[in-house]
């Protein structure tokens, strides 16, 4: 097929990606409209309910761009528009929950459910980062920063592409989740892990140029100073309770991100070589979906195995790869079952197994877990 013969199918649900953050931060809108303070809800059950029906209703999408069509689909301007436009977006109504919450007197649930949602909107401000932050562009580079320092998340500019793209699917990488590994024990290793490896990465740079760490270049530090500059402004316009929705809103975000990362490789491992660096990380070292409405909403995020095998393509380019190990549902669906680790574990370990080919030197386990687990599903190897 001749490029200028391939149209992309997708093309306008992409839409999709400014909708869904919209329609997030609807609730504080939809209670002001009809006074049901219950509408405030409405954003959440919709995401965590509604979402991933539509997901199964709908079905997946193993449709991929023709190679030769890429280079102009990526040139075009429309997809990088969609991005930009989010920008803006996301500020806004980040900020303008903040306000709604801080200047409305309304039942202790309702300020949950306000936090809740801010916090969907940071987790969307993350995957927005982590689109434009892979970008060569200054312009997607800076805007990457200054989405992520809407949630306090400006490290992750610098931790996710030195860092986690460096390390994923190994054991050095705190934003890999293991084999036995809960979330929330995830967390605990992950979110601290990121900061820890951020400022090393940045000290180590600026070190090089001969810069100390606290230089105005260094890179977790710039979108730092950004977050603290508004937060000062809006405890100054709306009163000092108001960073309070924020933080908890900003933790809320974290978990967003730390959600994606707990699925995303749970229990895959990259093969150490002899000269002791890992292999190149293959398709095989992600785990993917391709259910249609979600990839719309994460803009494509859950192809998450192009990403890595690719990381400079753009989100309208990533392909379906049938050598990578698949999701049995999107990223929504899939977050709700990893908050009950008996029922992930019940879920993902035999697909784990499977994707491996029961090799347990295919396997990240987590360390107090290995022994139990090959008993468990008897598999042959080492016990270490």
């Amino acid at each position: 097929m001749a490029t200028n013969q391939y149209h992309d199918r997708k093309r306008y649900t992409w839409l999709f990606s400014l909708l869904m953050p919209c329609f997030t931060a609807s609730g504080a809108l939809l209670y002001s409209l009809n006074g049901d303070v219950m509408s405030i809800w409405w954003p959440i059950i919709f995401t965590y309910t509604l979402l991933p029906i539509i997901d199964l209703l709908l079905g997946k999408d193993f449709s991929n761009p023709p190679e030769e069509a890429v280079p102009a689909l990526e040139q075009d301007p429309y997809y990088r528009w969609l991005t930009y436009a989010l920008v803006p977006m996301l500020w806004l109504g980040f900020l303008f929950n903040a306000w709604f919450f801080a200047s409305h007197s309304l039942p202790w649930h309702a300020y949950i459910a306000g936090i809740i949602a801010n916090g969907l909107l940071g987790g969307y401000a993350i995957n927005l980062g982590h689109e434009m932050g892979h970008k060569r562009s200054l312009i997607e580079r800076r805007l990457a920063r200054v989405i992520l320092a809407l949630v306090g998340y400006g490290h992750f500019y610098v931790e996710h592409n030195r860092g986690h793209h460096r390390d994923v699917a190994t054991p050095e990488d705190p934003a890999s989740s293991r084999m036995g590994e809960s979330f929330y024990r995830f967390i605990w290793r992950e979110i601290p892990g990121a900061w820890r490896r951020a400022w090393s990465l940045e000290q180590t740079r600026l070190a090089q140029e001969g810069l100390g760490p606290w230089h105005w270049r260094n890179e977790f530090l710039q979108p730092m100073a950004l977050t603290l500059g508004y937060f000062a402004l809006m405890a100054f316009w709306l009163g000092p309770w108001v960073l309070l929705f924020l933080l908890c809103s900003c933790g809320f975000g974290y978990l967003q991100l730390s959600s994606a990362n707990y699925v995303e490789h749970y229990g895959l491992l990259r093969q150490k070589l002899l000269n002791g660096r890992y292999e190149t990380c293959q398709p095989q070292h992600s785990w993917n979906s391709n259910q249609i409405f979600s990839n719309w909403a994460v803009l494509h995020l859950q192809r998450h195995s192009d990403h890595h095998a690719h990381p400079l393509r753009r989100y309208q380019s990533l392909r379906q790869m049938e050598s990578a190990p698949q999701l049995p549902t999107g990223y929504f669906g899939m977050f709700l079952i990893a908050y009950v680790p008996p029922l992930w574990y019940a879920l993902m370990n035999p697909r784990l197994l499977a994707a491996v080919q029961h090799d347990p030197d295919r396997i990240n386990f987590d360390p107090a877990k290995r022994a139990g687990l090959m008993a468990r599903y008897r598999l042959q190897g080492e016990v270490l």
